[in-house]
Formats: structure tokens, C-alpha cells, sequence
């Protein structure tokens, strides 16, 4: 009797001790995916004509995750502090259109995508917040509960996590596209819902290659290299919870799994140009999401052995992801060329929103300030590249944003659309684009920018900033006290545009506290610094 209950004593001081491990385990059996994945399937895409009798251009949006605007060594004259050599996207912008100031949609992955492929803003569609697997909000609070608020109620309230979908009331531009009679292919991330009701097919892609979980190879393959984030509980849950994964067509949630075939991003690169290949003689939209750069940090071997030069195993294995990324822009390009289509097919390259804080690396939006899921610089800054053979070389400093994509490729392809958005053909003569303003809003946190003036409100804290883009771009001079009048002007355009917003689909199931300055990793080790600036965002 005495051994029974000095156990239990036992396991319940074990229980209180290990209480976070137990419950993060709990979430985790609720997060992960029941599904069983199962090999590898050969995906046999749509077979276009033997001759081509339509002459209007292709077009291929490359969109990568979680890219600094410093990542690339050649983007916007900055100076690159430990990145790796991006030849292949350098091409694109110097013999390109590039953007010299072209912005994210959002500060995170969902509603930027949901902007990049309707239009529109999140405030007119409602698709405000980036839905986050199930069991993900309450793990990061649970590690970092003094910097974190889980909202459970907006979590009850909140269909589960595959049911958080754009609306398929919302006309995306593979749908504008189908219907004037393009062939429409969606590879890698969708993150807009999963099955029947939100999925690409049912979003006007003939065809989807989705990315169906988030490893970029198994953990345990001898040819991926891995950089794990202690300091970062978002890296934790998503070990626990990923696996490597695809579905082609998928038709119901989570639909017939299965293993990609090697790296990949190399294997959505594989498969676009089979897509290419496929379709070379007639009109294709080709919608290239990659899962790169975002965590997990993982990194092909070859990858990683060549960067002998960069001493910091994160670094080095975040660099290489980069690399393999853009080796993907540069066999895109070669495909085109190989198939005598790169003169008639517009590449559009950008990021879903800037680098994020929370991989601890310092230079990857320098000079900007901010990471991913904040509004200051550093977090919206992004390439936005349109390029095809032989076009002319342009580098515009007109400000440019991700609603912009989707009319923008119907003046390309000379088909009017004929319903309204938000967005603008970048290319069209009757739109000024220095006078017009450019909004975000993310729950609390709301910006506009007009005239290279730039004011960002929040109410956590009850704060205003207010810079002078043209004179101070990375947004180191504060000046709404110095500019009322300035100040007064512009928070009647966020009221205005806040006023007339859609109501939010889905509430945020959490609040956090981002340091503007510091990464997570030196907010971890260093502990709290008095006077650092911070804003408590919604995601």
C-alpha cells in the first residue's frame, strides 16, 4: 500500500513539475493530423493542345514565404550583412520591372494572400487574420504567457482551423483567368481553407498541387540539415505537429496525403515545369506559392555544404533555403527559355510580408525596423518583380502593393475585369500612384501611407508613430507631435477606410508582444530592456 502510494505521489510531483510538457502533448494530439501520408504519387497534370493558335501571354506568380527584403543581395541598393547570393532573382529585377517600394497586403501569410489573389483588402473581404492550426495559440501562450494573451473565447467562437477560408463568394484571379480561357495551376501553400469549400479547385484552379502539412523533407533524412529555435515556441509546435506531405486535387479535407519527392521546394520546381511543359501551347496561369523561406529551418545537404563560409548553423541553414529558392526562380526562367516561351510569359515575383523576428537573425529587413506581424517597415517591405525576355529594364519608386498583382496581370493579359477592386493595373496611365493611399489594418494596429507620409495607430499600446517616408524611410524620426495638422489629416483616412471595413470572418486567437528592434532570440537571452518599443499584435 505504502509503494502504491509513494507512485502516485511520485507522478503527481512529476505532473506539477512537467505540467507544460503534458499539457503542450495534449495540444499536440489535438493539432496533429490523423491522416497516414502515403508514398510518393506520380502527379500527371492536364495535357494543352500539340499547336498553339493563341498568342496572349502566360503568366506565373512566384510567391515566396517569409522573405526580408535584405535576403536578396541585390534588391534595393541595401547591403547585404550574411545572406547568401541570389544571381537567379537578381536577374529577374535588373533586367525587369522592379518595385522599389512595393509593400505586403499584411503583416502575416493569410490575408496577404488573400489580397494577392483577389484585390482587395482584407477590410473589404473580412479575411483579416492569419487562421493558425488548432491547439497553436494556446502552445505559445503556454510558453510565453508574459508576452502573449490567448483570447479563448474568439478561439470557441471560431470554426476549426481548415474551415477559416477565404469565402468562395470572393472571386479570386484564377477564376477571372479561367473564364477567359486560361488553363489554371496552383502549386505549394494555399493556406485560404482546405476542402469542398475553400480549396484552390473550388477557387478557379483547374488543377492544385497543395502543400499539404510543412516539413520540407523528414526530420530524420540524411539529406536535410535542420536548425532548430529554442527561444521560439512557434518553432517547438511546429516540429511536434508537421509532416512531409502533398495532395494533388485534394477534394475533401485532408484528401488522399502523400510524400513529395525530394527537397521541396526543388520538388514544387519540378513540378512547375512540368506544368510548363504540359501547357506550352496554350494560355497558363501558374500559381508557384513556396513553403520557403518559412520555419521549420530545414536545408538540402548539398545546399548547406556549399555555404562553408557563414559560422552560424542558423544562419547558414536559413541561407540555404534561400539558396534553393532561388535556384527555383532561375530554372523557371530556364524552362521558359528551353520551351521558347520566355518572351511571352510575365514571371511576377514577391513575398507574402517581410522576415520574422522570431528566427533571430538580425539583418534580414535592414535597415527596415520590424519583423513579420508588425506594420512598421521591416515587416511589409517586400520584391514585387514583373519580368519577361526582352521587355525593358525599369526600376520604379512608385509604392506598390500585394491588391495590386491581380489587376495589374489583366492589363498584361488586355482582359478587363468586370467586377470592382481595390487594387490597380500598376502599367495603366490612369492611375496615379504617388497620390493614391495605401492601407492596413489589422485588428487594433492600422496604417496608411499617402503622399510619403506614413502614420501607424494602435491602441496596445495607445500609441501613434508618424514619418516622413521620403526623408527618413527606415522610421527612425517620430514626428506626429512635431506634425499635428499632418497627424489630424491622415487618422480621418484610417477612420474613413476602418468605417466602411467588412466585419472579421474569424477573431484572432491571440495577442503578442513584438519587440520592434530586437529579434526573439536576443529578447530571450537578454531579458527585458527599458524603452525598447514593442506592439502587442493580433494573429
Amino acid at each position: 500500500m505504502k509503494k502504491v502510494v509513494f507512485g502516485i505521489l511520485i507522478i503527481t510531483g512529476l505532473g506539477f513539475i512537467f505540467w507544460k510538457e503534458i499539457l503542450f502533448l495534449i495540444l499536440v494530439q489535438i493539432a496533429a493530423p490523423k491522416d497516414n501520408v502515403g508514398p510518393n504519387q506520380e502527379v500527371v497534370w492536364q495535357q494543352g493542345p500539340d499547336l498553339r493558335d493563341d498568342g496572349r501571354p502566360n503568366i506565373i506568380v512566384i510567391v515566396a514565404d517569409d522573405l526580408g527584403i535584405n535576403d536578396m543581395t541585390n534588391y534595393d541598393n541595401l547591403d547585404p550583412s550574411g545572406t547568401v547570393n541570389t544571381p537567379n532573382i537578381d536577374f529577374i529585377a535588373n533586367t525587369g520591372i522592379k518595385f522599389k517600394n512595393a509593400y505586403s497586403g499584411s503583416a502575416t501569410c493569410a490575408p496577404s494572400r488573400g489580397m494577392i489573389v483577389t484585390g482587395r483588402y482584407a477590410s473589404s473581404t473580412g479575411y483579416e487574420f492569419t487562421p493558425v492550426p488548432d491547439g497553436m495559440a494556446r502552445s505559445i501562450n503556454l510558453f510565453n504567457p508574459e508576452e502573449t494573451r490567448y483570447l479563448a473565447e474568439n478561439v470557441e467562437n471560431n470554426p476549426l482551423f481548415d474551415n477559416q477560408g477565404l469565402p468562395p463568394e470572393e472571386i479570386t484571379f484564377a477564376e477571372t483567368l479561367n473564364e477567359a480561357g486560361y488553363y489554371t495551376a496552383h502549386i505549394g501553400k494555399w493556406h485560404l481553407g482546405r476542402g469542398p469549400k475553400f480549396a484552390p479547385l473550388t477557387q478557379g484552379f483547374d488543377e492544385s498541387l497543395m502543400m499539404a502539412s510543412g516539413l520540407f523533407m523528414p526530420e530524420n533524412d540524411p539529406n536535410v540539415v535542420n536548425a532548430y529555435l529554442p527561444w521560439d515556441p512557434i518553432d517547438k509546435f511546429l516540429w511536434a505537429i508537421l509532416d512531409y506531405a502533398a495532395s494533388f486535387n485534394e477534394s475533401s479535407e485532408r484528401d488522399n496525403w502523400f510524400k513529395p519527392k525530394g527537397y521541396l521546394t526543388d520538388y514544387y520546381t519540378d513540378e512547375a515545369i512540368k506544368v510548363i511543359e504540359s501547357n506550352k501551347n496554350r494560355p497558363f496561369f501558374l500559381y508557384l506559392a513556396h513553403w520557403g523561406v518559412h520555419t521549420p529551418l530545414q536545408a538540402l545537404k548539398s545546399d548547406y555544404d556549399e555555404l562553408t563560409y557563414i559560422s552560424d548553423h542558423v544562419e547558414r541553414v536559413y541561407a540555404a533555403m534561400i539558396k534553393s529558392l532561388d535556384r527555383s526562380v532561375g530554372r523557371i526562367v530556364e524552362s521558359l527559355q528551353e520551351n521558347g516561351l520566355s518572351e511571352n510569359t510575365w514571371i511576377i515575383f514577391t513575398s507574402d510580408n517581410g522576415g520574422a523576428g522570431y528566427i533571430g537573425l538580425r539583418y534580414i529587413n535592414s535597415p527596415y525596423r520590424g519583423w513579420k506581424l508588425t506594420l512598421f517597415e521591416g515587416g511589409i517591405r517586400v520584391p514585387l518583380i514583373f519580368w519577361k525576355d526582352g521587355i525593358e529594364q525599369r526600376q520604379l519608386t512608385q509604392r506598390a502593393t500585394h491588391i495590386d498583382i491581380m489587376p495589374t496581370i489583366h492589363g498584361l493579359v488586355d482582359n478587363l475585369l468586370e467586377h470592382e477592386v481595390d487594387g490597380i493595373d500598376l502599367f495603366s496611365d490612369q492611375y496615379d500612384l504617388n497620390s493614391r493611399p495605401i492601407f492596413w489594418k489589422t485588428g487594433h494596429n492600422k496604417v496608411v501611407i499617402k503622399d510619403n507620409w506614413k502614420l501607424q495607430v494602435a491602441d496596445y499600446p495607445d500609441k501613434k508613430w508618424l514619418y516622413n517616408l521620403a526623408e527618413d524611410p527606415t522610421e527612425q524620426i517620430e514626428l506626429s507631435l512635431e506634425h499635428p495638422e499632418k497627424t489630424t489629416e491622415l487618422l480621418a483616412l484610417i477612420k474613413q477606410h476602418s468605417d466602411g471595413a467588412t466585419e472579421t470572418l474569424y477573431k484572432p486567437p491571440l495577442l503578442a508582444n513584438i519587440e520592434i528592434d530586437r529579434t526573439l532570440k536576443e529578447v530571450s537571452e537578454d531579458g527585458p530592456i527599458e524603452d525598447e518599443e514593442s506592439v502587442w499584435v493580433t494573429n
